[in-house]
């Protein structure tokens, strides 16, 4: 699947840039042994910075790492650390060039703990600015996926809202991009999330669709007009991506105690600005984004 998204994304992108591509091994240590490929694209058309990547780890769980389990509620794992993992995932990010194009992020994976297995992933949309049509679209998109897997009680709407509730930044207040799906500790083989969803089965269903979520939203904005005050409000909003990354992602924190930190970071966008107290005008474009970001709302 990583291959089928790399080759898409470089169509998608039309400027001749193709993904770097880095296969890499993990020493084997007394904790942690592993392989991927991370492959990039930087600098393209459509696409300032793209990521696919896969990784394959297996080792010891660290106090660390088993603490950033425990802290979402997972059963079976011991808080001080000291069993055997297993991990396989696959995960991309599109930081577009162009200010209207919004960010795409998603992932698939599947975690093995003292035997006990379970998968997680999503996908979600972070804009700079809001076009409340590609909204509905993307999420119209992601109900019928979810209601094929189990439309009652609703899938679509506790992946939404578990979507809502996590990427949230507490300091600012704001939700990092309008939501999309989000799933953790769905178990391997049975029924997860309170109804009859075959979890390997979700999980894969979610990975095919990320790109056909997100490529008309893409095609069409890319065409929309931008100059300087956007591309510098796009560059704010990815400071926000990066707070969010550092601060509170689970992944990137799971990843950073004794993970390749190079494919850790490869998701943080290539350029970002911070300035001091950026509010955006009354009644701008600008405060039409901040507006939803701060009250998350239904768009299917």
């Amino acid at each position: 699947m990583q291959v089928d998204i790399i080759a898409e994304a470089e169509e998608l992108d039309n400027s001749g840039k193709r993904f770097f591509i880095d296969r890499w091994e993990r020493d084997v240590s007394n904790l942690n042994s592993g392989y991927g490929i991370t492959a990039v694209l930087e600098g393209g058309g459509l696409l300032e910075k793209a990521a696919v990547s896969i990784s394959v780890v297996s080792g010891t769980l660290t106090p660390a790492r088993a603490r950033a389990m425990c802290e979402r509620g997972r059963p079976g794992v011991d808080i001080q650390g000291g069993q055997p993992y297993a991990a396989t995932a696959l995960s991309l990010v599109f930081h577009p060039a162009h200010p209207k194009v919004p960010t795409l992020r998603a992932d698939v994976r599947r975690f093995e703990v003292g035997g006990s297995a379970w998968f997680g992933g999503g996908c979600d949309l972070t804009p700079a600015y809001l076009n409340e049509a590609d909204a509905r679209a993307f999420h119209a998109f992601w109900r019928r996926l979810c209601d094929r897997h189990r439309p009652a009680p609703s899938l679509y709407e506790e992946c939404k809202a578990a979507c809502d509730a996590y990427f949230y930044l507490p300091a600012r207040r704001e939700h990092r991009g309008i939501g999309g799906v989000f799933f953790d500790d769905m178990a391997a083989g049975a029924p997860g999330g309170g109804g009859a969803v075959v979890a390997e089965a979700f999980a894969c269903d979610v990975a095919a669709g990320v790109l056909p979520s997100w490529r008309g939203i893409a095609a069409a904005r890319r065409q929309d007009a931008f100059g300087p005050a956007e591309r510098e409000w796009q560059l704010l909003r990815r400071g926000r991506y990066v707070e969010f990354n550092l601060l509170i992602d689970r992944g990137v924190r799971f990843g950073l105690d004794g993970g390749r930190v190079e494919s850790i970071m490869v998701s943080a966008p290539p350029l970002v600005a911070w300035r001091y107290m950026a509010e955006p005008k009354i009644g701008s474009a600008e405060a039409a984004l901040l507006a939803v970001l701060r009250e998350p709302r239904t768009w299917a």
